[in-house]
């Protein structure tokens, strides 16, 4: 039923597209000619002004034909760097960038797998409910574009995300919760060489605070990270202030709530022991979410895998996705696996025949539902 050979064509117009976060201009056009030229009622939103990007979020409706459950289906259009002027180069059943950037298969898959599935209710007059496409901005940025999503348009109460590497057949039912954590810590000035007493280091405030933190995998529901540090101007000048970037991430609210406290603690009792000042600004950046195992939208899924001999793994993630925001948001979302490996990295890879698969199973559970 999946065209191998169109879907590959469209993966490969969508991955030499430079869609960068908050630059998905071109991107969305293409889209937008797609969903049109397959009938879609298409609209862009404002979230683009929003967020301070070039382009909105790209929604296409298709009405129902048959008494069947309105769903979602979705993906992001931007990427992480290196991703402009990608060359794709096809070898077998492997596509690859050509080694200078990343291949853009996050989320060029997801992308180009509505697409194929859209191609192919046309083609086959599937029966269906009312189709609601989602192609959002900013998702590496921080689900930025979902965040700012408008929502009046949709109707659907379940939404499947095609966002997530691994084999065909993996769902992600269960996403932490990610808190940002950004100390300032305010020291004083003094030469380094002549008069250091008088100053207060910002930058040793900092590495004390940080020497208490427990970082890393806190247990197997909760971690804790220092991303990145600014601060200092010069060797001879004592370090008047520092800012530090953290955050924690948690499955488990009770937990989340502990690692971010411990951090913030940290700060306080660092500074306080050398008289500097320290501002704290912790912002939930996502919620959690689980779906149980018993829910109708995995139990779609298990059918549909079924179905089409495609196994499939119910699984948790450390990592957070437009699914986030749409549980958040009182839509029951999940992210499923379209075929790709070491994403973020030059060294990303997509296997044609997962991807297959993968428009395989959505097409299957939409014929289900």
């Amino acid at each position: 039923m999946v065209n191998q050979e169109r879907l590959v064509q469209t993966f490969l117009e969508i991955v030499q597209i430079n869609s960068q976060t908050k630059n998905e201009r071109a991107m969305a056009d293409y889209l937008q000619g797609k969903l049109n030229a397959l009938g879609l009622a298409v609209t862009e939103d404002k979230a683009g002004e929003a967020i301070g990007g070039n382009a909105g979020n790209v929604i296409g409706i298709l009405e129902g034909n048959a008494r069947k459950p309105a769903l979602i289906f979705s993906a992001h259009m931007d990427r992480v760097a290196p991703g402009e002027n990608i060359k794709p180069v096809v070898e077998g059943d492997v596509i690859k960038s050509s080694g200078e950037t990343i291949l853009g298969a996050d989320d060029g898959a997801g992308l180009a797998a509505i697409i194929e599935l859209l191609e192919i209710v046309r083609e086959k007059e599937m029966e269906h409910g009312r189709l609601e496409v989602v192609f959002t901005i900013a998702e590496e940025g921080g689900l930025n574009g979902a965040k700012s999503l408008d929502i009046s348009q949709l109707q659907a109460k379940m939404g499947f995300i095609l966002d997530s590497t691994g084999e065909a057949g993996i769902v992600i039912n269960q996403a932490p919760a990610q808190d940002e954590i950004i100390a300032k810590i305010y020291g004083r000035a003094a030469h380094a060489g002549v008069e250091p007493e008088k100053g207060i280091n910002a930058i040793m405030v900092a590495a004390n605070a940080i020497s208490m933190m427990k970082l890393g995998r806190l247990d197997k529901e909760t971690t804790a990270n220092i991303g990145y540090i600014n601060g200092g101007k010069a060797t001879n000048i004592v370090p008047d202030y520092v800012e530090v970037h953290g955050e924690t991430r948690g499955l488990k609210e009770e937990k989340l709530a502990k690692a971010t406290e411990a951090m913030t603690k940290a700060f306080m009792l660092a500074a306080a022991k050398e008289k500097a000042r320290v501002d704290l600004d912790v912002k939930r950046l996502y919620p959690a979410y689980y779906i149980p195992e018993e829910h109708n939208l995995l139990q779609l899924i298990k059918k549909a895998g079924a179905a089409v001999g495609i196994p499939i793994k119910i699984q948790p993630t450390g990592g957070g996705s437009d699914a986030n925001i749409f549980n958040g948001r009182g839509i029951a979302a999940v992210n499923l696996a379209v075929g790709n490996e070491k994403v973020h990295t030059v060294e990303e890879y997509q296997s044609i025949s997962e991807l297959v698969k993968a428009v395989e199973l959505i097409v299957k559970i939409l014929e289900l539902a």
